[in-house]
Formats: C-alpha cells, structure tokens, sequence
C-alpha cells in the first residue's frame, strides 16, 4: 500500500472532478494544479497550490512550458526506497508526488474540429504525456489517472484502502496510462503521416479503441472484439441479439457495396460476407424482392442492407423470412415496431455512416498487409467498348452496375445483371470458368423466366482462355464487361465480334480475395 500525501491535478477534461476532489480532501492530500484546472478547482471551493507558485518558476512560452520542472519530475520518478533518491530530493528540497491526474490537450477533437494546422500543432500537449509516462513508469510509488472514467476506481480504492492505492491498482493504472500516451502518439504521427501523404511510412503506428468483446470469433474457440479508430462504430444496434464476429464481417461487406451504390436508393443481401443478391429498382419494396430474387435459398440467414429509410410496407416483407441481420439509413416507428416482433432479429442503423477512402488490414504471421479500399465510383472514362457491336445506354449502365457489384463478390468472382439487378453470381471459385458456371446455374434456378434478353456479365479479371466467354454467350448472354490484360486479349475480342457480342474492357482488374 502507499499513502496518497500529495497530488498533481491538470486535466482538459475538467468533468467530475467535484467528487474526486471531496474524496481527496477527506483524506488530506494536498493539491497541485496549474492554468486552468487550478481555476478551476478554487471555483470549486478546494484548496490548491498552483504549480508555478510551487516550483518558484512562472509559466512561460505562453503556457507551452508550466510541469516540465525538475521539481514536479523529481518528485513523480523518485523511488520512496532509494536512500539516494531520498537524499537528492531533501538536498533540492523537492517533494514526492504520489499521484498525477492528467488527461490532454483533445488532439482528436481538435483534429475533427479544424484545419488549420497552427491550432493543431499547439493542441500537441506535451508536459501532460510526460508526467503520465514518468507516473506510469514509477508505479511502484505512483498512482496515475488519465480519464474521467478512472474517478470512480480510484475513489473507491481510496475509499477501501483508507487513503493509499495497491499495488495491483497501480500496475493497473500504468498500464492504461501507456496505453493512452501510446494512442495520443499515435495519433499524431498519422496526422504528420496523412499531410506528407506519406501512407505506408517506415513505422506504421496503428491506433484504435475498444468498441465490444464478442462472444467469440469466427468459430466458438476463438476469442475475439471489435475496435474503432473513434470512441464507438458509426452504425448503431437498435434491436436484437449481440453481434457476433462473422455478423460484424457481414454487415461491414453489406455496407461497403451499399455505399458504393446510388444514393438512397438499393437494396444489398449478403451470405458469408459475398453478395447474394443486389437491385437498385427505384422502388425501395421492390429493390429487395428483386435482390432476393436472384438466390432466395442463400438469402436464408443472411444479412440485408438498405441504403435507403426502411417503411412499414417493407418491413412486413421483410418479416416473411429468416434474417440475421437487417440494416438500414435509418427506421421508420412502425417499421422498428414489426421488426422488433423477431426479437433475436438485429436492426442496425448506419444512416450516420460515412463512405470514405480507407485502408484495409489484414494481419497473419506477426506481418501486416495494409492496402488502400477499393472503393471508388466507376464514370464512363474508366471502360472502353472494343467489340465491333455498341451496347445501348441501358446495356452499358448494367454493365457498370454488374461490374461495381464484381468488386466486392469473392475471387474469382463473375455477376449476371439485368435492369439494374443481379440475377446470377458466381463467387470464390479457383476456376474463373466454374464461376461462370455457377452464376449461370443461379440464373436459371432462380429467374422465372427462360428469356435471357438484355442480361449482361461482369467478371473481376480477364478472361485468359476463349471457354468463359463462350460459357457465357452459350447460355445467352448478350454483352460482357471485363478487364484487359490477357495476352489472349485479342482472342476475347475476336470471338465477341464473330458471336456478335457486346464487349467492354475496364482498365483497372478488381480482385478481392
């Protein structure tokens, strides 16, 4: 046990501090503060000797230089048992400090809030971090806090142990410290990182917050949890069972192709993290039949994505089958009210997500992968018609639908489309051939129709052998999009313009594996 005797308090986050303070007086610790959380705490009716006052040392470089004295460091990084120490600090009439409360300058915040990197740069706070990594690293003889949400542990402790911490509570707090200081550094370099735009810099330091623990991972054995680069996920869970590992990399696959469609308009189903069916009709209620339409059986148990606010009309229809997950840009009442009736059915609500450029991660071996999102929207710059036949407008806006869809269904991945809707995918498979076999077993188990008019097929890569875009003429497929870059391009093309088929090719290849 050590005995709290004296505390250094200098917080940004000046909340709760008001029960803090009448425990500390309870048992006598005296206070050091500075700036503003001195102010702060004589409004609170406490007493407290300011830090320049203390160290006989005003504050100077407007403010940019207040705790960083030998005083205030000597006395956090002295160990209470070294008679060396003991003497050093009576000799310089320094005294212990047992205990440093100290959050920082709200960098993050700062960063959502401004521009400007002059404002930036000064809310780098740099005497906070110090005294929590000298208070985290003499735990032994120093207890050190740096949330609000710490006050009540701390209280408590006090409260247990008649004014003096544990040595358990320390270690505890020092932990959580070097966390914090780690995450604020964190921070900062990849706000240097992202202005030298300077991505994949020599030391890649990845910051991020708990969000949950999940029950597990993938499979029962697994352990796992969900971390966000913010306090919380951008989407919200407003019904229904806790989410699971393989829920999350559902949903986030759902939402990826979701916001890569037209805004407030679609509807997205997916299976095991591939798209099982997707429709971007105007109708919102008939954007989902036609999404589910395309492969009912794997949309049992899968999870429905919304880019649009779903109605009471929907939700009934919604009701009628198997659904683990659904998603939505919001609710309306008697929409939640009908849903809610499945109550191990989980609603989310991601109307406050935002699409933006990210980066992917992927960690195996004690090495990352790390790689830009592949996300950005297709314009009619990015394709070139090379067949001998033109599609229509309407054929070459399917086209580019089916090949938006390709980019997020498994390697190697191939999509039958037709009026804005998917109705056959073929996914995963190491044969590009046998995913052209399965989008078209999809279409003609699924589609209540023979009539194959105006169905288009996108593939994620070249076709390297004449036999897929043959598999797919033969089955009635009337223009196709794809990537060049097969020496056997000018095969492809040959065969396009013999078979009268319309061919597009994409300059850029979509793989994702």
């Amino acid at each position: 046990m050590k005995k709290i005797k004296k505390a250094l308090i200098s917080v940004s986050n000046k909340e709760e501090l008001m029960p803090l303070l009448n425990t500390l007086s309870k048992y006598k610790i005296k206070l050091i503060s500075s700036g503003g959380t001195y102010n702060k705490i004589k409004k609170l009716k406490h007493k407290c000797i300011e830090i320049s006052k203390y160290t006989n040392s005003p504050e100077i470089l407007n403010g940019r230089v207040k705790t960083l004295h030998p005083k205030i460091h000597a006395g956090i990084l002295s160990k209470r048992n070294n008679k060396s120490h003991k003497k050093e600090l009576i000799k310089n009439n320094f005294d212990e400090i047992d205990l440093v409360i100290v959050n920082f300058y709200p960098f993050e915040e700062t960063l959502k809030n401004t521009k400007n990197h002059s404002k930036i740069i000064e809310d780098i706070d740099v005497g906070g971090p110090t005294m929590v990594r000298a208070a985290a690293k003499n735990y032994n003889d120093v207890t050190v806090i740096t949330s609000p949400k710490q006050y009540k542990g701390l209280i408590n402790e006090l409260r247990f142990n008649k004014g003096s911490t544990s040595l358990t509570f320390r270690q505890k707090m020092s932990e959580e410290a070097f966390s914090e200081t780690a995450y604020y550094d964190a921070l900062i370099s990849n706000y240097f990182n992202k202005i030298s735009k300077n991505f994949f810099p020599k030391k890649k330091i990845f910051y991020s917050n708990l969000v949950e623990k999940l029950r597990y991972g993938e499979n029962p054995h697994q352990e796992s949890a969900v971390y966000s680069k913010t306090n919380k996920l951008d989407i919200s869970q407003i019904h229904g069972k806790q989410l699971s590992y393989n829920n999350y990399n559902d949903i986030f696959s759902a939402l990826i192709i979701s916001k890569s469609l037209p805004k407030n308009i679609g509807t997205v189903i997916v299976k095991h993290a591939n798209p099982c069916g997707v429709s971007i009709n105007k109708n919102n209620k008939k954007s989902y039949q036609l999404a589910l339409a395309c492969d009912p059986v794997s949309a049992f148990g899968g999870v429905v994505s919304c880019n649009y606010k779903v109605n009471k009309n929907l939700a009934l229809e919604l009701n009628k089958i198997f659904l683990e997950v659904i998603i939505a840009n919001g609710f309306e009442k008697e929409a939640i009210r009908i849903l809610k009736k499945k109550k191990n059915l989980r609603i989310i609500d991601a109307k406050n997500l935002a699409f933006e450029n990210m980066y992917n991660f992927m960690s195996n071996f004690n090495s990352i992968l790390v790689q830009s999102t592949d996300i950005n929207p297709f314009v009619k710059k990015n394709f070139r018609i090379v067949s001998k036949k033109k599609p229509s407008a309407i054929e070459l806006k399917n086209l580019i639908f089916a090949f938006n869809i390709c980019r997020f269904v498994k390697s190697n991945a191939i999509v039958l489309a037709k009026n804005n809707t998917t109705v056959g995918i073929g996914s995963g498979q190491p044969s590009r051939l046998d995913s052209c076999k399965i989008a078209i077993n999809k279409m003609h188990q699924f589609q209540k129709t023979n009539n194959t008019d105006g169905i288009v097929a996108a593939s994620d890569a070249f076709f390297p052998f004449v036999d897929g875009i043959e598999t797919l003429v033969q089955a009635g497929i009337s223009a196709i999009i794809q990537p060049s870059g097969s020496i056997r391009d000018k095969e492809i093309i040959k065969f396009a313009n013999k078979t009268e088929t319309v061919l597009v090719f994409s300059k850029t290849r979509h793989f994702k594996h």
